[in-house]
């Protein structure tokens, strides 16, 4: 019953948190005025709000919530309590492949999530390759990841230098500034399908935390089970990556916190990581937009000095740290 509370509690947070969103910022209004322009659309100032700062709050909640999700799924199957797909490097290969389509095809617009998949499994191979060494280390397949993580970094930063595309900036940076609703089409298209498949693989990622030979025994083609999994975490952090940008530390961050409110059945902490990863980077994208109005700190800056500590924090405590 605790745990259930405790994923209501979350999801009146998530909705106080966007209301205030929408609210907050150069064009301020009152929470009456706001839903009855929402529900009547008879108020400027509220129709300005709907157009622009409406489809921001959605783009951060969904692509928080893909980042959350596709950090549990990993942490999963890697059985790694420090995997995520910015830390790991799935999130800048996506950002790469996004680029240079961008670069050589920018007709390809609306696809460029697709591709991001694409770059993401690279990333995602890459790291499983260079892992691989009598069995997947924990350490050494983060210090891996980082390693590819900044390989593409660095890829992209010299591609985005080619290029000033208003797409090309949407991927090399972070901030959710005039996002429209194209957007949120495009992430509830390729991020909201994808999404909800993943709430029905929790039952695999139950088995998994398993050992191989006993999840086996109960059934459960482990390997098959693996590339699904993995698969549909890349997805989520390409389709998040491709249209709110490289995001860090979501994924490492809100499945932690997560477990510590509804332990480690995916039935729950899948649902509960999607609105805790809405709730943080709404939060960042929002307290970055009116800390020191009006310049803007990107979402991803204030993750990074949120994840960075914390991830030191995870690694100090070492073999006493447990994802499952």
């Amino acid at each position: 019953m605790k745990k259930w509370v405790s994923l209501l509690a979350a999801l009146c947070l998530l909705v106080a948190m966007a209301l205030y969103s929408m609210m907050a910022g150069s064009i301020k209004v009152g929470l009456g005025e706001l839903v009855a322009g929402l529900l009547w659309g008879n108020n400027p100032q509220v129709d300005v709000i709907r157009d622009l700062r409406l489809p921001r709050v959605f783009v951060a909640m969904l692509c928080g919530a893909a980042l959350a999700v596709s950090g549990v799924l990993l942490q999963s199957v890697m059985r790694n309590p420090l995997a995520d797909a910015g830390v790991i490097g799935i999130s800048a290969g996506a950002g790469f492949a996004g680029l240079l389509v961008t670069a050589v095809f920018p007709a390809l617009f609306f696809y460029i999530p697709l591709f991001a998949v694409m770059g993401g499994l690279l990333a995602c191979f890459l790291v499983y390759l260079f892992s691989w060494k009598s069995g997947l280390q924990p350490l050494r397949l983060i210090l891996v990841g980082v390693a590819i993580n900044a390989a593409f970094t660095g890829f992209n930063h010299v591609l985005g230098s080619f290029g000033g595309s208003s797409a090309t900036s949407r991927i090399t940076s972070s901030t959710f500034h005039m996002k429209t609703w194209q957007d949120v089409e495009m992430i509830l298209l390729y991020g909201g399908i994808t999404l909800i498949l993943s709430f029905f693989l929790s039952t695999w990622c139950n088995m998994l935390a398993l050992q191989d030979r006993t999840a086996s025994n109960l059934g459960l083609n482990v390997m098959r089970a693996r590339i699904v999994i993995s698969l549909v975490a890349v997805m989520l952090a390409s389709a998040a990556t491709a249209v709110g940008g490289l995001i860090v530390f979501v994924g490492l961050l809100v499945p932690h916190i997560a477990r510590q409110f509804v332990g480690s059945d995916h039935k729950l902490l899948i649902p509960f990581s999607a609105v805790g990863g809405a709730l943080l980077i709404l939060f960042a994208d929002t307290a970055g937009r009116t800390l020191i109005a009006p310049v803007e700190i990107p979402a991803s800056v204030i993750m990074m000095m949120i994840g960075g500590p914390f991830l030191i924090f995870m690694l100090l405590k070492g073999d006493r740290v447990h994802g499952h």
